[in-house]
């Protein structure tokens, strides 16, 4: 599969920066300014599925070993890897070689890397990367990774050693409705920092803009491809790191349809979406295709979410038509925006600095840069989705979805990615 996960303030009178500082929320590029000090570098530990070559472990893990540029020439992060478990080792695993280049340990069980068989919490926090490897599929389709899992025994060693620290969990919280509030809910009563979620509300967007905070969105129409689970997740944190900053924030979603087939074409007639924003959605791509290569797509796929607000999201997914991310948006005075969420599909794989930068930032601080809220409600959705399509595009109701949040992280467009490399090679 291919990776598609993908990421000064001016002189002004003293009043203003000091107004400017009492609001502004870092986006990840804050972490960049911070002096890299390898003596009072967190110390973190890894518990991932499988690290091989370019696998979710190898695009995160390694910036804190090989710097942001997976090559040694880059920053490198504030970071430092102790210890690491792996639930699978497969003949392509590179985590044994890392370990003796780098002087990391690898542990048979996550109580041991995270105590580094102290008989204590022995980290400043934690890393979950699980994605890539060898499980089970689900019955709506989702790899069932072993996240629970791996939050158990990690909550295991927090309340043995009477301590927290901070955990990052990459992607989802989990691949069904139970699992991912369990784990939402366990650590919040525990007052552990939280904070997960991909890379893409990170990424370049071509052109720059973002949902004004306080917007007064009507509608929201983006395009994605690739699998319903992995890349679908990705798709619909896209859509909902734009609608969280809507005006009033956050309030919830009320129900979720998934519409496969003629029907996605179907609903366009019938007023679910507007295929113009469809057609803005879709300008964007660098690789745009024409409307025929559109409505060849054999097994469209239609994700409808609506919001407690009225606010609704068509999200699009058009495999051989469409290899790209990108959105449209509308507001109360039909302005029409749209961008191209954009991902290097090369090494370094860049945009997963910015995803580290933003974890960096919670590592040090104790504070979440963006709310765990934003990947609680992408992941179940994405979930209620899943359902819905297995059960042949019911429309789900979702008050378990009635959350209500604020927005704490104002994208930026980060600098120009370096030249690409072989995705094969370093």
């Amino acid at each position: 599969m291919r990776l598609a996960i993908r990421r000064a303030v001016k002189f002004v009178p003293t009043l203003i920066v000091l107004a400017f500082f009492c609001t502004f929320i870092p986006a990840p590029a804050f972490a960049e300014e911070r002096p890299v000090n390898r003596i009072t570098a967190k110390r973190i530990a890894a518990i991932i599925t499988v690290y091989h070559h370019n696998s979710h472990a190898d695009v995160i893990v390694s910036r804190l070993l090989q710097t942001e540029t997976l090559d040694g020439k880059g920053r490198k992060p504030d970071l430092k890897l102790v210890s690491l478990y792996t639930d699978q080792a497969p003949k392509n695993d590179m985590s044994r070689k890392l370990a003796k280049e780098h002087g990391f340990e690898i542990y048979d069980t996550i109580a041991d890397a995270l105590t580094l068989k102290t008989g204590k919490l022995a980290v400043d926090g934690v890393l979950l990367v699980a994605e890539h490897g060898s499980y089970p599929t689900s019955p709506t389709g989702q790899t069932q990774y072993p996240k629970r899992r791996f939050f158990e025994a990690i909550l295991k060693v927090f309340d043995d050693s009477g301590n927290v620290v901070p955990i990052f969990c990459d992607k989802h919280l989990g691949d069904n409705e139970e699992d991912i509030f369990w784990a939402y809910e366990e650590c919040r009563k525990r007052r552990i920092p939280l904070m997960a979620g991909s890379s893409l509300p990170g990424l370049w967007r071509y052109p720059p803009v973002d949902v004004p905070k306080g917007a007064k969105l009507k509608s929201i129409v983006a395009v994605s491809y690739h699998t319903l689970d992995a890349y679908g997740f990705h798709a619909v944190e896209m859509v909902q790191c734009l609608a969280e900053r809507r005006k009033g924030g956050e309030t919830g979603i009320a129900s979720v349809q998934c519409l496969t087939g003629p029907a996605v074409w179907e609903a366009g007639e019938k007023g679910v979406y507007d295929p113009a924003m469809l057609d803005a959605a879709l300008a964007r791509l660098k690789r745009a295709p024409t409307k025929e290569q559109v409505r060849a797509v054999k097994e469209p796929v239609l994700f409808v979410i609506n919001y407690a607000d009225g606010l609704r999201a068509s999200v699009f997914t058009l495999n051989y038509a469409v290899g790209e991310w990108a959105v449209a948006w509308r507001d109360d005075a039909d302005k029409l925006e749209s961008t191209l969420f954009y991902t290097q599909e090369a090494r370094p794989f860049m945009h997963f600095t910015y995803l580290v930068r933003g974890i960096e930032e919670m590592m040090h601080t104790g504070k979440p840069t963006w709310p765990v809220e934003r990947t609680l409600m992408t992941s179940a959705a994405l979930d209620a989705l899943l359902v819905s399509k297995k059960e042949g595009a019911k429309l789900l109701e979702t008050p378990k979805l009635k959350i209500s949040y604020q927005p704490t992280f104002d994208w930026q467009q980060p600098p120009d990615p370096p030249p690409d490399r072989p995705i094969d090679g370093q």
